[in-house]
């Protein structure tokens, strides 16, 4: 039987796979050595959110109609934009920024009222023209040829790009809810308040992924 042979001590670790051949996995990795790295900046992404968990809990069905476009999505696409700045390393000058903020807002307005239903039409949704707000941020383009531009890299590889989205949400929700688990039995909070702080602390994962998956499907676009 062959032997498994594991990594010693000291010795380098395997290179990782360019962008063009990223798997999920590694793109996950990679968000979170990004988080690791720009640990306050990102950090702060996690607000927005936060805030609107507390108030997502007293909205109703019929509320959540108008609450969803006119509150939610400017608030997250807000971190939206600034984790593209983080993650991407880049700052375009204000005008870009607030284009992007406003397609993000557009776009995840559609999302916010998809994921009241059922999250995989959401998550479809933002898989093929969610990256209009990295590409706003990063690239010198119009709004029409901004979503024409997210919709070819989406076309790159849809796969990655819906299951890269599908694995951050499961991994943001699960340790959510784990980390609610923990404050709440550790130090006695209440669940409100340690979904509020989960929710700070977890979120920009979302985020950053996003804004990374940008990179691996621009890699991946046969020009």
């Amino acid at each position: 039987m062959a032997r498994l042979s594991y990594p010693q001590a000291g010795e380098p670790r395997p290179e990782a796979l360019p962008p063009a051949e990223r798997t999920v996995g590694q793109l996950v990795a990679e968000t979170i050595r990004c988080y690791g790295d720009r640990f306050l900046a990102a950090l702060a992404l996690g607000i927005g959110p936060a805030l609107l968990a507390v108030v997502i809990g007293h909205v109703s069905t019929r509320e959540w109609v108008l609450f969803a476009p006119l509150v939610a999505a400017p608030i997250l696409s807000a971190s939206y934009v600034g984790a593209c700045v983080i993650a991407l390393r880049h700052t375009p000058p204000p005008a870009r920024l607030v284009a992007a903020w406003v397609a993000g807002w557009v776009v995840l307005a559609l999302a916010e009222l998809l994921v009241f239903g059922l999250i995989l039409p959401a998550l479809a949704w933002l898989a093929a023209v969610g990256l209009v707000v990295p590409v706003l941020v990063v690239e010198e383009r119009s709004w029409r040829a901004a979503f024409a531009r997210a919709w070819q890299l989406a076309r790159a590889d849809y796969v990655h790009a819906l299951g890269s989205l599908a694995t951050l949400a499961i991994l943001v929700f699960l340790s959510q809810t784990v980390l609610v688990f923990l404050l709440r039995g550790a130090a006695g909070a209440a669940i409100s308040v340690s979904y509020v702080l989960a929710n700070v602390v977890l979120s920009p994962v979302m985020f950053l992924g996003a804004a990374l998956l940008y990179v691996d499907q621009a890699a991946r676009v046969k020009e």
